[in-house]
């Protein structure tokens, strides 16, 4: 069955490559941690607070679904996520920086706070289909650009909170990234580290597939977000992303010469799932996945 983005939409090629797939949404939520309204209101009011992977996990799979599902499937997560945004509402019980105080206010629903999500998730699907595939053509990143206006406009965001064009919000996104507006809360900065695999990832395939995905995600970070996290970087681990990316681009650039890939392409929830079990696991064993988070206020 159709669905909202066509098969050979932009967004539609970049989601279904693996690669990408398993990759942007790490990315994304550390840029987000940046900014405390967002984080700091999805924080005070998500149910899965200690268990952030299993959140990360069900975004992934939302916003995979809209994108990648059948009308039908994708009205489903749209219902979901409405009725989970329906409370998230309320004010900063800690100070964010200059730009957001303490009891600065947030709400779900806010069309500024509503683009940002969206424009996080664009800039990592952009970087990761740039570092990991190819390099996107200009006409290609206005196309993924509209297509995550579109993809916002079904959440309920007005056209008018999205920036008039591509390089509109290219100046816009890299301008705020280099001011003095990010931010990291003290569990922004617990969360993000975790997330960027400073403590390992327990995974499928040991150690070689652990350490690949860090070095992926920590690589793909600008330099300055590595920095604001404390995550230290040399020229060893810049040399492994350098030839992890170069490995992935080869591989991407023979697959029309070996056929079906579809450990390389397709739908990713299967992979999420793994990684939810996984800590629900550990949580039911009386693990903690990231330790301290249930000792920070927000």
């Amino acid at each position: 069955m159709p669905g909202y983005f066509a098969a050979d939409s932009m967004v539609v090629r970049a989601m279904r490559q693996r690669a990408v797939g398993l990759t942007w949404g790490q990315r994304a939520l550390m840029l987000g941690g940046l900014h405390p309204r967002l984080f700091v209101g999805t924080a005070q009011h998500t149910a899965h607070r200690t268990t952030p992977y299993t959140r990360l996990a069900l975004t992934a799979r939302l916003m995979e679904t809209v994108f990648l599902g059948s009308k039908e499937e994708a009205d489903r997560a749209l219902a979901f996520t409405a009725k989970r945004h329906v409370p998230v509402e309320g004010a900063m019980a800690v100070d964010g920086g200059p730009a957001h105080p303490a009891g600065s206010p947030y709400s779900a629903v806010d069309p500024g706070l509503m683009w940002w999500t969206a424009a996080f998730a664009l800039d990592s699907t952009e970087f990761m289909y740039d570092a990991l595939v190819r390099p996107l053509r200009p006409a290609e990143r206005e196309e993924l650009f509209d297509d995550f206006v579109t993809w916002a406009g079904l959440f309920g965001m007005p056209a008018s909170a999205a920036p008039a064009s591509y390089p509109d919000f290219r100046r816009r996104f890299d301008s705020w990234l280099a001011s003095d507006e990010p931010h990291l809360v003290e569990e922004a900065r617990l969360v993000g580290r975790h997330i960027a695999g400073t403590a390992g990832y327990h995974l499928p395939g040991g150690s070689l597939t652990s350490e690949t995905l860090r070095t992926v995600v920590q690589g793909s970070l600008p330099p300055l977000v590595r920095e604001r996290y404390g995550i230290p970087w040399s020229p060893v681990h810049e040399t492994r992303w350098r030839a992890v990316r170069t490995a992935s681009r080869l591989a991407h650039g023979r697959l029309s010469l070996l056929g079906p890939t579809p450990l390389l392409r397709g739908r990713s929830e299967r992979f999420y799932k793994v990684v939810q079990r996984g800590e629900q696991a550990l949580v039911r064993r009386g693990g903690v996945s990231i330790p301290g988070v249930s000792d920070v206020a927000v």
